[in-house]
């Protein structure tokens, strides 16, 4: 019996299957009608921050100013209107719709819905489970096809795991197949599949779930002989949470394991978020940056976790304050030793020329050092070798999941040919040649 929402809707399911259209609607009628302390704090925190700066009064007077009768009735008018307007006439329109068309029950999410609820879920995913809505996603592993996994599997099986505010749709596009597409053709018995998961929990969480997850794969499924697994960005993270929690738990699925692929991976964090962070340190002091700071703030836990690349609970669960603070206190995660280990990063700077910005800022959100695993502490430093590391020169974090170099370097990995001398193929990859000039691209494979 599915767990009913705390609206006890009877309609409203709340499990672990994927929403449904109705769900869909649901989800935002119940966010509209449920209290939202966040959103009243919020408002209490842009007025103090208000108060203090037009009025230059101490935090001690805007707290007597804001319990004054006039301020405090001027605050429960704004909420109750935004809260009212929510549950008596969009809500009550919504579960109208749902009323009158009860199919939607059975309807998936269009690709546009899902891309729209992956993007919400990595802004708000832990907010939504907190709240029990709908519009949080549960982990659920699809087929090649798009189906979800259902039927008996054996031999080798490969799980993809997408990034933050993606989702399973997103290893292929118009223009490529994607890696499971090129992996397939290699030899029969293997199995593509591709979880899907809501990116807004903590790193660690998602990586005990899939563990569990996995698990339970096996258990349905004895006929699997191995498991490959293949994330990008935030995924990679959440396989590697997985490795270490499945290692400490003793889980079987955890001998199976014999690849590990991580493409444009924060190992070691993602420049964009400290960079906020710190710009929000700094900057604290002007009024109108303390504001955004405040807005900012409701970024969800797994963001949050993209700062230094956290991939353990006692990473963050003894912490002060949510949001953290710029200190790196995470505690080390060594990559399993039985387990062949390949990292992908892609930059867009050149060869020729570098410079300190390029180099933090790599393919737009991870830096090369971070998403290859390198780092100045032996405690953090993956320590692979340069033939399993990769670098894709004209590659953003957006498109290297799916390109047709990438498939072609894990393919050469995951299935290596005896017949071919091993190779190192670090530095060795240019693509996007439509966007450099042919004589600069030409004189840098020259040189190379």
């Amino acid at each position: 019996m599915p767990s009913l929402t705390p609206l006890h809707e009877t309609y409203c399911r709340w499990d672990d299957t994927p929403p449904s259209q109705a769900d869909l609607l649901e989800g935002f009628a119940q966010f509209l009608t449920t209290p939202k302390q966040n959103l009243y704090g919020l408002m209490h925190n842009i007025q103090t921050e208000l108060l203090s700066s037009a009025l230059g009064l101490s935090e001690e007077h805007v707290q007597r100013l804001q319990r004054m009768c006039l301020i405090n009735r001027f605050n429960h008018t704004v909420y109750e209107v935004m809260r009212q307007s929510g549950s008596r006439i969009i809500a009550p329109s919504l579960r109208k719709i749902l009323e009158h068309n009860p199919q939607l029950r059975q309807k998936s999410l269009s690709p546009i819905a899902q891309e729209a609820i992956s993007i919400l879920n990595g802004i708000a995913g832990d907010y939504f489970l907190l709240q029990q809505n709908p519009l949080a996603l549960p982990m659920v592993l699809y087929d090649h096809y798009g189906a979800i996994q259902r039927g008996d599997v054996g031999g080798r099986v490969v799980i993809f795991v997408h990034g933050l505010c993606t989702s399973h749709l997103y290893w292929s596009n118009h223009r490529y197949e994607g890696i499971g597409e090129r992996l397939l053709a290699q030899r029969d018995y293997n199995t593509m599949l591709y979880l899907n998961y809501n990116t807004g929990r903590r790193i660690s969480a998602n990586g005990r779930s899939l563990s569990n997850l996995l698990e339970d794969l096996i258990e349905r499924n004895p006929r699997i002989q191995s498991i490959d697994l293949i994330g990008h960005s935030m995924g990679g993270l959440v396989c590697r949470s997985a490795l270490f929690y499945g290692k400490q738990d003793q889980k079987h699925w955890f001998h199976r394991t014999q690849n590990l692929v991580c493409i444009g991976s924060p190992h070691h964090g993602a420049a964009l978020e400290r960079f906020g962070f710190r710009l929000q340190e700094s900057l604290g002091r002007f009024p109108l940056v303390k504001i955004a700071r405040h807005v900012v703030n409701l970024r969800s836990n797994g963001i949050l976790d993209l700062r230094y690349g956290s991939v353990r609970d006692d990473d963050w669960e003894h912490m002060s304050a949510r949001i953290g603070s710029m200190n790196d206190s995470r505690k080390p995660a060594p990559l399993p030793s039985h387990i062949n280990t390949f990292f992908i990063a892609g930059t867009m700077e050149f060869k020729k020329i570098k410079t300190k910005t390029m180099a933090v800022i790599g393919d737009y959100l991870v830096s090369v050092k971070s998403a290859l695993g390198e780092h100045p502490n032996p405690r953090f430093n993956l320590n692979l070798p340069d033939s399993h590391k990769a670098v894709f020169y004209g590659l953003n974090h957006f498109n290297i999941q799916y390109h047709p170099s990438v498939a072609e370097q894990i393919t050469r990995w995951l299935y290596p040919n005896p017949e071919l001398p091993e190779q190192n193929f670090l530095h060795r990859h240019v693509v996007d040649l439509g966007i450099y000039e042919l004589d600069t691209l030409l004189e840098m494979q020259s040189e190379d």
